[in-house]
């Protein structure tokens, strides 16, 4: 099933254009704005599956933000989210063949983190609440601490963490401190199969994220039957093998410039775990 066909990304001259007339010069960063017509992408057309390629760095998440804001997706958690995201989705556009659900939603890792979070909440008692650390995070990032004596140790080590850190790395970094165990995997695939409902279209960004390379089988097979019997259309950031290699799949290397349609045999990071296995053949027979 297709509902979101064809997605519009303002070009280079259009980002120009906003700048014209975009008086503010008080902020250090324009994020969303200057990042995709480095990699020449204004427009992605889509199949059932649709698969975003690309290591850190190549805008792949940034291209499910813009889309999941544009269209107005469901989503669980907070994001990084810049004061242009809103001038940048004015900017886009984007064709539909049918209307898009409502229950249509973008599912992140950190989604998955929280839900995994959450279990382990009711379970083992924990006391820390991401939404606690989100507020905890902006004070310390902005504080004017100074450290005064070695009584203030713990404090600098928070205070600095916060500023080296992105919010969602800092939030992670104090919860797992708090954790006693290992993310369990069957817990994110639950999740997966409790949000993704026949009839919808998905945004996934790294749902292989706490997943083994089993459960990564299993959820490519589920995503796989969910798009052929059960009308869902998904529009999937990851490097996994696994789930590149989803037949009938439509994949952009985001990592090529300008950005590209390729088979998942083409890839490098594919072509890296291909070479690496044949050439330790021998060692599996």
């Amino acid at each position: 099933m297709i509902y979101l066909s064809r997605f519009f990304f303002p070009c280079a001259e259009e980002e120009n254009g906003f700048f014209l007339g975009e008086r503010r010069t008080c902020y250090d960063t324009f994020y969303p704005f200057q990042i995709l017509p480095a990699k020449q992408l204004t427009r992605l057309d889509f199949e059932p599956i649709t698969i975003l390629y690309g290591g850190n760095g190549s805008g792949k998440t940034t291209v499910l933000n813009i889309i999941a804001e544009t269209l107005q997706l469901n989503r669980d958690t907070l994001y990084n989210r810049s004061n242009f995201f809103e001038a940048y989705t004015k900017l886009c556009d984007y064709d539909t063949k049918t209307r898009i659900p409502p229950h249509s939603r973008v599912i992140t890792s950190d989604d998955v983190f929280d839900y995994m979070l959450n279990l382990r909440s009711i379970n083992n008692g924990i006391d820390y609440k991401r939404e606690d650390l989100f507020y905890e995070y902006l004070d310390e990032k902005y504080s004017n601490f100074q450290m005064q004596s070695l009584d203030d140790y713990e404090q600098l080590k928070k205070v600095n963490l916060a500023r080296r850190k992105s919010q969602s790395q800092y939030v992670r970094r104090n919860l797992m401190d708090n954790i006693r165990e290992h993310s369990n995997g069957e817990s994110a695939f639950l999740y997966f199969s409790e949000k993704i409902r026949d009839n919808g279209l998905y945004l996934l960004d790294e749902p292989e994220n706490s997943l083994s390379p089993a459960r990564q089988q299993e959820l490519t097979e589920f995503l796989t039957s969910s798009a052929r019997f059960f009308g869902c259309q998904f529009i999937i950031a990851t490097h996994s093998p696994f789930l590149l290699s989803m037949k009938g799949a439509k994949i952009y290397d985001l990592d090529e410039n300008p950005a590209e349609v390729k088979a998942w045999t083409e890839l490098p990071h594919v072509r890296a775990y291909y070479d690496f296995f044949r050439s330790h053949a021998a060692e599996f027979e």
